[in-house]
């Protein structure tokens, strides 16, 4: 048997797996009904509504936007990794591309209609044409789209607030007791509304597709200016960058959660919006810069052992996505317990931690023993055209604890991260 290759945990795998939790909070709260996500409903106490009212500051579209940026970055690292084989990388993009369509179809369909893979899928063709833009032109495009996507949700929100009456929970509760019905029901009950969801659903990924190409192409961005290579390890640029952002990171949500969840009445949601759009990406900086800066605090045991937890959950990402998916379609719909709005904000997110930390000790067992899961290697597999190598590679430490001896010996040169966004070990 041959021996497993080591490797070197990335930061974006890191990353990756960091970004799965806010992911799964802000879809465990979608699928589990509005009462939940608002924090309201018959009962509701008012700890469901400060839960509520924190995440939408804290965490809603936050992860997401990390995750579009880790895409962007490995934009690069894929065409990298297809220059280091002799292959051309425009029919392995097309055929990975290809591969996600259909999986987020599949996933849009069957669990939940607000999948984003479809949208990346298409968003990735923009992407590649816009590919060869320079660093500084790729941030301009990125910094015009959040600005007119803000602009529009601005001006959209206040024309609500000046011209619409507030819409009370009777007006609304007919329409939620027949869409709580069509989810509690049977399994083609449930397939129904799935698709009568669909269109809505890839209505708003349409109108938020800006900000998921903004953060595409910032990662596209950093990943040709090699930054997780130059400051993934910079403890003071990291504190630097954390502290700067965070301010306005904060200001942008407890406004998006004054409009969401109260005071301010419902009219004002898509102001609420504008500031996330502008905001959010200064959180989400803040947020992965405070977390590489948290495990390179010092050089003990536990920084390797939380590192590689992370990352290995990050390297089977879109497998844990989809996995997530599955089991909350089983506790919300008719699939299985039919807990449709009828679960408080505080029960769900507690069942979110809980279901994380199994996915995290699952993720350090498989990647043991396999180099992908099951999502990705099966997407790989499309991308290649062929199945993929699955040795596993033994873990060593984080690539930002030390540089490679290459990096020691000519600091000019930095190594060239595989495809999944880590070093190859010497």
């Amino acid at each position: 048997m041959s021996r497993p290759r080591a490797r070197r945990i990335g930061e974006l795998d890191v990353l990756r797996g960091f970004a799965l939790f806010g992911i799964l909070v802000v879809n465990a709260l979608l699928m589990a009904g509005p009462s939940t996500v608002f924090g309201g409903g018959p009962g509701a106490s008012g700890a469901d509504r400060v839960a509520a009212w924190a995440v939408t500051a804290l965490v809603t579209a936050k992860f997401y936007v990390l995750f579009s940026f880790l895409f962007g970055y490995s934009f690069v690292l894929q065409a990298r990794s297809a220059r280091r084989a002799g292959a051309a990388f425009a029919p392995r993009h097309l055929r990975r591309t290809a591969g996600l369509f259909v999986l987020g179809a599949a996933h849009a369909v069957l669990l939940y209609p607000g999948d984003v893979l479809m949208t990346y899928a298409v968003l990735a063709l923009v992407l590649y044409g816009l590919s060869g833009l320079g660093v500084r032109a790729l941030l301009r495009v990125a910094a015009a789209l959040l600005l007119l996507l803000a602009a529009l949700l601005l001006g959209y929100g206040l024309l609500t607030v000046a011209l619409t009456e507030p819409v009370t929970g009777t007006a609304y509760a007919p329409h939620a007791a027949e869409r709580a019905a069509a989810y509690r029901g049977d399994a083609a009950s449930v397939l129904g509304t799935h698709l009568r969801d669909l269109p809505a659903a890839l209505g708003t990924d349409l109108l938020y597709a800006p900000a998921m190409l903004a953060a595409f192409l910032g990662g596209l961005a950093a990943a040709k200016c090699r930054l997780a290579e130059r400051r993934g390890r910079d403890r003071a640029w990291l504190r630097r960058t954390a502290l700067r952002w965070l301010p306005l990171g904060l200001g942008g949500g407890v406004i998006a959660a004054c409009c969401a969840s109260g005071p301010l009445d419902g009219r004002w949601f898509f102001v609420g919006q504008a500031a996330t759009v502008l905001t959010a990406p200064a959180l989400t900086t803040s947020y992965a810069c405070g977390l590489l800066l948290l495990l390179t605090r010092r050089p003990t045991a536990r920084v390797p052992a939380a590192a590689g937890v992370l990352a290995a959950a990050g390297r089977m990402a879109l497998s844990h996505y989809l996995t997530q998916s599955l089991l909350l379609a089983w506790v919300f719909s008719g699939y299985g317990l039919g807990l449709y709005d009828r679960a408080g904000t505080v029960a769900v997110l507690a069942g979110c931690v809980l279901l994380y930390a199994a996915q995290l000790a699952l993720g350090a067992r498989l990647s043991a023993r396999t180099r992908y899961g099951p999502a990705e290697r099966a997407l790989r597999a499309v991308t290649l055209g062929r199945c993929p190598a699955g040795l596993p590679r033994t873990v060593t430490k984080p690539a930002w604890t030390a540089a490679p001896p290459a990096a020691r010996a000519d600091p000019r040169r930095s190594a060239d991260p595989g495809e999944d966004g880590v070093r190859p070990a010497p």
